[in-house]
């Protein structure tokens, strides 16, 4: 048995099967993992037996959970490498580039200033920021790509200015699996005094983070594809810069006192929680965290390698497969195949139990870049393994043989 085959743990991933009873070859990833049983066990505690609000309840059920919820954030800061104050919960990656938007945008951007983005930008690091620019007169830049795919460092060292106030790239391309040069971005940032932001949406559960050794000034990420929960995710800032910012929602649990006449602010990263919080799902997040690092991030990210590697040649030996982005993308493998709309390849996919991605991927513009209206794309996670490559190709050949 291979080494792929061995990490694959399916047995833990109660959804890999159909309702049948066959193996489901789910190589959509991307888009959201799969769940293991611990977290769906700790997700059924949290509501079941052990559940209560949190922060308000002085009875100690309340008191437990409140403990478990925060340790949550704990172990979020630990899995970043950062202080549990510099952990803001959010419901996913794009609540915490909105948040980042409207409450440090606003407060420290002004008509004029300049945003670097690139080419490859998922539309949650996009839309919000053009929202900014119609509120208040920001400027949007678009760093290019290299040949590969990859966000081209050396163009964005010739675009940046020091009007640029912020560079907000993808951390590796939910589209190619491209993984950015981040310390050399942050360089670059810093050098004409910008904030990096960075979406570590696809790094987070395939390659070990330390915010610090980034040297990035904010860190976004969503549970759901770290094998977690949906509706909880993070935004990571520095200390400084995240207790600088003014609150963007308004309610219960961000305050400190409230009267008619005014109201004062909890201390970050509180003041941005507003109401009551995600409290099960970052319970679920805490198990989900364990789960991958009992696992090993660098086992995880040396499996996805290998399979990607067998998929990009097994792609690479049919004709009518275009192959897009690195060879050594991480573990995301985005082709087209001549004459099949990524739809229809989808659909008969499908009816082999082969689950694909085929779309924009949110990121249209990339779409246009590549000059493709949509892509298949198939990517991986710990519980692939080299079957589902194989069903893969045994599916695309299946849809050669259809379309003639």
């Amino acid at each position: 048995m291979s080494d792929t085959q061995t990490l694959s743990r399916k047995a833990d991933f109660p959804g890999l099967v159909t309702e049948d009873g066959a193996v489901w070859h789910y190589l959509d990833t991307a888009a959201t993992s799969q769940k293991p049983q611990a977290v769906i066990d700790a997700m059924a505690n949290a509501l079941g037996k052990d559940y209560a609000t949190v922060h308000r309840g002085v009875y100690g059920r309340s008191a437990q959970m409140t403990l478990g919820y925060e340790a949550a954030r704990r172990r979020v800061a630990a899995f970043l490498g950062g202080r549990e104050e510099e952990i803001v919960f959010t419901r996913g990656a794009t609540e915490a580039i909105n948040l980042v938007a409207q409450s440090w945008g606003v407060a420290n951007l002004k008509a004029g200033d300049r945003i670097l983005l690139s080419m490859l930008e998922h539309h949650s690091n996009i839309v919000p920021w053009q929202m900014l620019r119609e509120r208040i007169g920001i400027e949007i830049d678009v760093c290019p790509l290299t040949e590969e795919g990859c966000i081209d460092l050396d163009a964005a060292e010739q675009m940046v200015t020091s009007e640029h106030r912020l560079v907000a790239f993808s951390h590796i391309s939910n589209v190619l699996g491209s993984t950015l040069d981040a310390r050399r971005a942050a360089d670059i940032a810093h050098g004409v005094g910008a904030r990096l932001l960075l979406d570590g949406c696809q790094s987070a559960p395939r390659m070990a983070i330390d915010v610090s050794a980034l040297d990035c000034d904010f860190y976004v990420f969503s549970g759901h594809k770290l094998y977690g929960p949906t509706g909880i995710g993070a935004l990571w800032a520095r200390h400084d810069i995240l207790s600088a910012m003014p609150p963007w929602q308004g309610g219960g649990a961000m305050i400190d006192r409230v009267s008619f006449a005014r109201t004062t602010w909890a201390d970050a990263p509180q003041r941005f929680e507003a109401g009551t919080p995600a409290i099960t799902e970052a319970i679920a997040l805490t198990a989900a965290i364990d789960y991958v690092e009992a696992v090993g991030v660098g086992c995880i990210c040396r499996h996805e390698a290998a399979l990607v590697q067998q998929a990009r040649d097994a792609l690479r030996s049919v004709n009518a497969v275009r192959l897009f982005g690195p060879e050594n993308s991480a573990g995301i493998v985005s082709f087209e195949l001549e004459g099949v709309h990524p739809h229809d390849l989808g659909t008969i996919l499908d009816e082999e139990n082969v689950a694909i991605r085929a779309g924009h991927h949110c990121a249209q513009p990339l779409m246009q870049y590549l000059g493709v209206p949509a892509t298949a794309r198939a990517s991986f996670g710990l519980y692939s393994d080299e079957d589902d490559v194989t069903a893969l190709i045994r599916g695309i050949e299946r849809t050669l043989r259809i379309f003639g």
